[in-house]
């Protein structure tokens, strides 16, 4: 049973902000939350943490399954056309393999914690848009066939921790592409207690490399700004 985990969600290849979160990790399990690969070092990203061997577990995102199966992607969820074909050459068959096989949760007995369940979005879909002001029944019905004492998840790039019943809801944050009030990396650490956590980097010079690399606008917003979009997003598909 592990003591430390840390889930590193929404690395989105970027690979400077991930080496500053691995650079202060001491723990016994990195769970890789989703949406690792898309962003402007998919390769090498994806490949910095396969090296890290049986320490790492594995669930897919939205972004991760859209890569591995274009014909699944849309713009309202997850990369636009034109940035898949853009990654998908950067990265091997076996590669997209991997991202296409991952499991939808992954679940962990943590000691002093209890079970967690990890999971990108919801434990029911990758790309189910429930934010932290979200109705709790729509939380509800989200959580609803769930045993587990804390449930960690992603997808919307902003942190947050509320109660859902008597369930724990936690969002990691993002490693690479946050949606919060200071630059940095943005992770979790669950042992022996739960801490949102940031890593700083030079994020200016990052942002520099990226627009050399990236063929489009890299995105941001303020936690606000990211969750009131997510919630008409999330109203608009009904």
């Amino acid at each position: 049973m592990p003591r430390r985990v840390a889930p590193l969600y929404e690395v989105h290849g970027n690979l400077p902000a991930l080496e500053a979160v691995l650079a202060e990790l001491d723990v016994d399990v990195v769970v890789v939350g989703g949406d690792v690969a898309a962003g402007p070092w998919p390769d090498e990203t994806l490949e910095r943490l396969r090296a890290l061997g049986d320490g790492v577990r594995w669930i897919r995102g939205n972004a991760d399954r859209e890569l591995a199966r274009p014909s699944e992607s849309t713009e309202e969820s997850g990369p636009p056309p034109h940035l898949i074909s853009w990654m998908r050459k950067r990265l091997s068959h076996d590669q997209l393999q991997f991202l296409g096989d991952l499991p939808l949760t992954e679940t962990l007995d943590v000691e002093g914690i209890g079970r967690v369940l990890f999971c990108h979005a919801t434990p029911r879909s990758d790309d189910e848009l429930l934010t932290r002001i979200s109705d709790e029944a729509r939380w509800r019905a989200a959580l609803e066939a769930v045993d587990a004492d804390i449930v960690v998840c992603g997808h919307t790039h902003v942190q947050f921790d509320r109660r859902v019943v008597d369930v724990r809801l936690v969002n990691a944050g993002s490693v690479g592409m946050p949606y919060e009030a200071e630059p940095g990396a943005y992770w979790l650490a669950i042992g022996p207690d739960v801490q949102h956590r940031r890593s700083e980097y030079d994020t200016e010079e990052t942002a520099q490399k990226i627009a050399v690399l990236w063929p489009d606008e890299w995105p941001s917003a303020s936690p606000d700004e990211a969750t009131e979009f997510f919630e008409r997003a999330s109203r608009e598909r009904g």
